[in-house]
């Protein structure tokens, strides 16, 4: 056994946790509970950021999401979870969509939605309409643009995988944790797709393995 999953609770890490069991390689979970929503002291000294997910492999310290999947595929793969031709650029536009593009903005919605909790009591009033603002006329516009995109696609893919086939790929796994913060905490109803998606990764026997090897997850449920 040479990989080790440095898992923060509720953080992106369940996405490779799920990777991993799909792939039923030798790993072991070392967990991490946040501290004040940050991950603890002695995470920092897996890796300087304090973001999860990070994986040790040997000698190897690999960060970001994006980058564990592609390394590990490649290394542990054998060939499994590769697009087809025709979903080739799909999977490469997914694969980094969910970090470059939707992610951030899922992330200032919640920094905004947070940001008059940190402020004086005397102005707090005030900030929430700020933000309140911020959010209505610039974030949740440019969300909705991105659930109409992600919901064209899933529907040109009826057999549910962003980028077609049978099997899940790159762009799979990387999606599954900002489509499970939809499908479990927006505030408004998304598209049925995309709780169709989130049960469809949910009720597969390595995410329930998954779910297991982690523990507690905020967004296990839909």
């Amino acid at each position: 056994m040479t990989i080790t999953l440095h898992y923060l609770n509720n953080s992106r890490a369940q996405r490779i946790l799920w990777l991993l069991e799909e792939l039923e390689v030798p790993y072991e979970v070392k967990r991490y509970e946040r501290v004040n929503l940050l991950a603890p002291p002695e995470f920092y000294q897996v890796h300087p950021l304090g973001k999860s997910p990070v994986i040790t492999d040997g000698d190897l310290t690999i960060a970001e999401s994006g980058a564990i999947v592609e390394y590990v595929l490649a290394k542990y793969g054998k060939g499994r979870f590769q697009a087809e031709e025709s979903g080739w650029l799909d999977n490469l536009y997914f694969l980094h969509y969910a970090e470059g593009t939707l992610m951030p903005l899922l992330a200032w919605k919640l920094i905004l939605t947070k940001t008059p909790d940190y402020t004086p009591i005397t102005i707090q009033p005030i900030a929430k309409e700020i933000c309140k603002n911020l959010i209505a006329n610039i974030v949740d516009n440019r969300i909705v643009d991105n659930i109409n995109l992600i919901e064209e696609k899933l529907k040109k893919h009826p057999g549910g995988w962003f980028a077609g086939g049978s099997e899940p790929t790159a762009a799979d796994f990387m999606m599954l944790f900002p489509m499970e913060v939809f499908a479990s905490r927006s505030p408004k109803p998304v598209p049925e797709s995309f709780n169709a998606y989130v049960k469809m990764i949910h009720d597969r026997p390595a995410y329930k393995r998954a779910l297991e090897k982690g523990g507690s997850y905020a967004y296990a449920q839909l």
